[in-house]
């Protein structure tokens, strides 16, 4: 079933990832038509979200899509800070991001909201991060996200458009599946669920904001439904309370209720000590707060990690 004519369609590139999903969920139950661009075939609860499976590496896989759109939501990520510690590269990310740009230079009514992340872009921070701060990112993943906004903002400059970028912090909830340096959340459960070892790197003092993914997508919506003027609108996207990875570490133990082994190994040079970052802009522009407390967030995951992973 193809979105009805007139523009009222959401395009949600990387709809099968953690974000995505919840994200396909959030804008169906809120009335808008959803088009799900996956490189891989995804399940839809009905015929209302449209799936397109693609690479979507070139400008021509998002001609046919975006006359049905008044918004994309670029949510696809392909690599993370500790994967792409030795691999800068434009496959992934980047490439689809400037196809997807070349592709909306015939359509600057179609608004553009595009995840970044305050968690890489602006390096260790003594302060909270504005949006105004300089961007020191330390991984090539962070440096790709900089890179990214640059692109988006030229593009909105040049054709008049409305862009949309949020910066989430720390993202973590219900669905997101446990892998190796990454995913601490999920991964902790799950090692202690099953009495496996976790490796942490560095001390474990190194401080994060944890944001719920709930809490995200609620931003998301909001940065899709609220008129905007033209140009480049930056948000921070975070909790705006800073947690030890240590302290983090000792709730998911006492959650889960089983001993979390840990076994510390050196820090990896592409993370950051301190990711601080300031949601007040949101608040302030939008009327969004997150509203997940970290205690809340962890016990809703770990029902979802213990009856479903």
């Amino acid at each position: 079933m193809r979105p009805q004519r007139g523009r009222t369609a959401a395009l949600v590139l990387g709809a099968g990832g953690f974000i995505g999903k919840h994200l396909v969920d959030a804008l169906d139950a809120d009335g808008t038509p959803v088009i799900a661009a996956t490189r891989t075939p995804l399940v839809v609860p009905h015929d209302r979200i449209r799936n397109v499976v693609d690479s979507f590496v070139g400008a021509d896989a998002f001609d046919a899509l975006l006359g049905d759109c008044k918004v994309v939501v670029h949510a696809a990520a392909h690599s993370t800070p500790g994967s792409s510690m030795t691999k800068p590269q434009l496959d992934g990310d980047l490439r689809t991001t400037m196809a997807l740009l070349e592709a909306l230079q015939a359509h600057p009514e179609c608004r553009l909201v595009f995840l970044s992340s305050a968690g890489t872009i602006y390096g260790d921070r003594a302060q909270p991060a504005r949006e105004d701060d300089p961007l020191r990112p330390r991984s090539y993943h962070g440096a790709g996200k900089a890179a990214a906004e640059h692109f988006i903002e030229a593009w909105a400059a040049q054709h008049d458009a409305t862009a949309v970028v949020l910066r989430p912090s720390n993202v973590y909830g219900q669905g997101q599946l446990a892998r190796n340096g990454f995913a601490i959340v999920p991964t902790a459960m799950r090692c202690a669920r099953d009495g496996l070892e976790l490796q942490v790197y560095g001390d474990g003092l190194q401080v994060r904001d944890y944001l719920h993914v709930h809490d995200l997508t609620r931003l998301c919506q909001t940065a899709v439904h609220t008129p905007l003027s033209a140009g480049t609108h930056v948000f921070n996207a975070s909790s705006g309370v800073p947690t030890a990875l240590n302290t983090l570490l000792d709730m998911i133990g006492s959650i889960v209720g089983l001993p979390l082994r840990r076994r510390h190994v050196d820090a990896r040079r592409a993370d950051v000590r301190s990711a601080l970052v300031d949601p007040t802009a949101a608040a302030a522009s939008l009327g969004w707060r997150a509203s997940t407390p970290l205690q809340q967030g962890l016990e809703a995951t770990w029902d979802w990690v213990r009856t479903r992973q």
